[in-house]
């Protein structure tokens, strides 16, 4: 394994409250440590006018493997991942069959290895087959190397059994990843309920489907004591109650997914399919809100929530186009938007897409602390680019973002102090 040292790059550092220019060595898989005296190189990198970032953690990534690879496979999205400066993806368990078996888990992490991409952290199932109704062995996932439990999308409506699920991981000290969604609300439905879908005519969910879940979500972590990590959030009344529960004490945090810091509702206004997500595009107050609770911590993550689809899955009408969008390669730049959009401080911008997520997953990486992972990304932050739908690395090329102007790119990655990405024209380390 090559000794690398990056010269004169402007380290970005939050966790450790680092923003200054300096050499950055990595030895062994490892960080060493900024400035080092005495190192002897392999290798070294001019970064001057370049950013070192400490690799990004992805809460929310589906890699469709297994049982949906004409949509994406563990190769191509780790891949796609990499080049976008995503060192960490978390696999939600919402596959084909689903990851519900420690089994399951060694091979998609198999697969990850294999693929020399992005890590993946794996989320387990948090009932079998994400039926709802039977708890899995969550101490065996565990062991397997789950770094947490979710029932994905799907319900859990019989409440004795939610109670029962986080009595179980509260046990064994596992994160519970909640996408709080009332059933009953959302079922055949495709839209925000709003002046919008109203003028189209579109089956739309109510503020009230995420409210109305994450109140019994909520009543069972003070009940259970249970760590609840509520992903994916889209509406003023919803980070409205996860601000209250965190004043109050209780063990949860969230995050939200960074389109909705961008769309609302205006934009399925003509139908675009691409615009079809779940939880709804919601309306601009909705927007308004989620970004300020960004800013005042009660989102302490911003994800991608990526959802690779093939061709076809996009040309039905919106209300029969499957919902999502193709977001790893969106998620650093999107992020760094909010920067420019005043949002944000850009120290506060990489932690909510670095360490903020990892503690959340309780790894050891988004950070460039000596000792930790070399997994970081050489980052040129005047590179100005036009994003291309066509062009995307992940399998899937469904965004609503296409055309759209964006400043900075990813010019290198590593992962454990190994090269794993390199834009063109960019010699290999």
């Amino acid at each position: 394994m090559k000794r690398i040292l990056i010269r004169q790059g402007r380290i970005l550092d939050p966790a450790n409250g680092v923003d200054r220019i300096a050499d950055l060595a990595l030895a062994e898989g490892r960080i060493v440590g900024l400035d080092p005296t005495g190192f002897q190189a392999d290798e070294t990198l001019d970064a001057k006018g370049l950013w070192i970032l400490p690799g990004l953690v992805d809460l929310a990534a589906r890699l469709r493997e297994p049982g949906e690879e004409h949509k994406g496979t563990v190769a191509s999205e780790c891949r796609a991942a990499a080049a976008a400066g995503v060192t960490t993806v978390c696999a939600q368990p919402d596959t084909q069959p689903p990851i519900d078996s420690p089994a399951d888990v060694r091979l998609l992490r198999q697969k990850a290895e294999a693929a020399a991409g992005a890590r993946v952290a794996v989320v387990g199932a948090l009932t079998n087959g994400l039926d709802g109704e039977h708890l899995t062995e969550m101490a065996a996932l565990a062991e397997a190397g789950c770094v947490g439990m979710s029932n994905a999308q799907r319900p859990v409506a019989d409440l004795l059994v939610l109670r029962r699920a986080l009595e179980y991981a509260a046990g064994l000290r596992l994160t519970v990843f909640a996408q709080p969604m009332e059933a009953t609300l959302t079922r055949g439905s495709c839209a925000h309920e709003g002046a919008v879908a109203s003028r189209l005519g579109l089956a739309a969910i109510p503020v009230a489907a995420e409210t109305a879940a994450l109140g019994h979500w909520l009543a069972l972590v003070e009940q259970t004591g249970a760590r609840v990590h509520f992903g994916r959030l889209s509406s003023a009344a919803g980070v409205r109650l996860l601000a209250r529960a965190i004043s109050d004490g209780l063990p949860v945090s969230g995050d939200a997914a960074a389109h909705q810091l961008f769309l609302t509702e205006m934009d399925v206004a003509d139908f675009n399919p691409q615009c079809r997500v779940l939880p709804p595009l919601r309306a601009e107050r909705d927007r308004d809100a989620l970004r300020d609770a960004l800013a005042d911590g009660t989102l302490s993550v911003l994800c991608s929530d990526h959802q690779p689809h093939e061709i076809d899955a996009k040309l039905a009408p919106f209300a029969e186009a499957q919902p999502g969008i193709s977001a790893l390669e969106t998620l650093l730049p999107l992020s760094l938007r909010l920067v420019d959009e005043g949002v944000l401080p850009l120290a506060e911008a990489i932690a909510r897409v670095t360490h903020a997520p990892a503690g959340i997953l309780g790894l050891p990486t988004g950070t460039l602390s000596a000792g930790a992972a070399a997994d970081l990304c050489v980052f040129d932050p005047q590179a100005e680019w036009e994003l291309d739908a066509d062009q995307l690395l992940s399998r899937g090329h469904n965004t609503p973002f296409h055309g759209w102007p964006f400043r900075g790119r990813v010019r290198r990655t590593f992962i454990d102090g190994r090269e794993v990405h390199a834009a063109d024209g960019e010699p290999a380390a």
